[in-house]
């Protein structure tokens, strides 16, 4: 039987390591706008998209080595998202991963910077992983730069996120949650998904059905999130619950009630799982991350 536990142990080892060494963490002279930067990516993240990239590359029969810099950027990306969405003027929360958020350990403008040179950063290192490719390989990693670029940008990311600003307080539709969400939360696993399986060569059949699979997992997350807002356990969950509904965001439970909304994510994992069906056993990091997401407490 497929040990995800000890899996998602060893891929997080390997990426903090690689992120480690591209900070630079281990100068303790650092500046400060480093401390920060620091502070909120190795503050133990899931690092949920770099292993999926990773696992996607293996589903498709690449190697991890190779997408160690793609897995690196993402979850470099995904750190400067959720610095700037605890800032006062986004979420306003004080907690994360069980400790002071960014602009709450430092200050507002330092937590800005660092959200702002994380990003850079990622980009800085894609470029580098497509400049020391051999020739045949810098065509995919100009493809993944840019799909990444437009995942995390104004088609993307930032859109979901001043979409779930702008409708606090608002009742919207299930059909408009699930696209706030497939841009907020879903392009970002969607093109961890796709980025890995494409530096590892995967066939346009396979991409198909991995981005089926990615997609159907990008919303169960959002959806399992929304849940465990409702009912999760702080302490386990390294944040307060219930902000939600405080700030009238639009969530699934407040939607479809919290029974319907588990119900829905369960069937969102079958169909992810069903579009993994043509692969073999070297896919099953990517089912058992399917199960996980709506398995985990935090």
């Amino acid at each position: 039987m497929f040990d995800l536990k000890r899996y998602l142990k060893a891929q997080r080892h390997l990426v903090d390591s690689a992120l480690q060494n591209y900070l630079g963490i281990d100068d303790s002279k650092g500046s400060r706008l480093i401390r920060a930067m620091a502070y909120s990516l190795m503050a133990g993240g899931k690092r949920l998209r770099p292993v999926l990239c990773i696992s996607a590359a293996e589903t498709v029969g690449g190697e991890r080595k190779d997408v160690i810099p793609l897995a690196c950027a993402l979850e470099l990306i995904h750190t400067y998202s959720l610095i700037h969405d605890d800032l006062p003027a986004m979420d306003d929360d004080e907690k994360r991963r069980g400790q002071p958020t960014c602009h709450i350990q430092f200050d507002e403008a330092t937590a800005i910077l660092a959200g702002d040179a994380l990003l850079t950063l990622a980009f800085e290192i894609l470029a580098g992983a497509a400049g020391q490719s051999a020739p045949q390989g810098a065509s995919r990693w100009l493809q993944c730069i840019a799909e990444i670029a437009s995942a995390a940008g104004f088609r993307g990311m930032v859109e979901g996120q001043m979409q779930d600003l702008a409708f606090e307080g608002q009742t919207i539709t299930k059909e408009a949650l699930a696209s706030l969400h497939g841009l907020k939360t879903g392009r970002m696993i969607e093109v961890s998904v796709f980025s890995g399986a494409t530096i590892a060569g995967a066939s346009p059949s396979q991409l198909e059905c991995l981005n089926t699979y990615a997609r159907h997992i990008g919303l169960a997350f959002q959806v399992a999130d929304d849940i465990l807002n409702v009912k999760g356990d702080p302490a386990r969950l390294g944040k307060a619950t219930g902000t939600d509904q405080l700030r009238g965001k639009n969530t699934y439970p407040s939607l479809m009630g919290l029974a319907a909304s588990e119900a829905f994510a369960t069937e969102l994992v079958n169909q992810s799982l069903r579009a993994l069906e043509p692969f073999d056993s070297r896919a099953d990091p990517l089912r058992a991350i399917a199960n996980y997401v709506i398995e985990r407490k935090r």
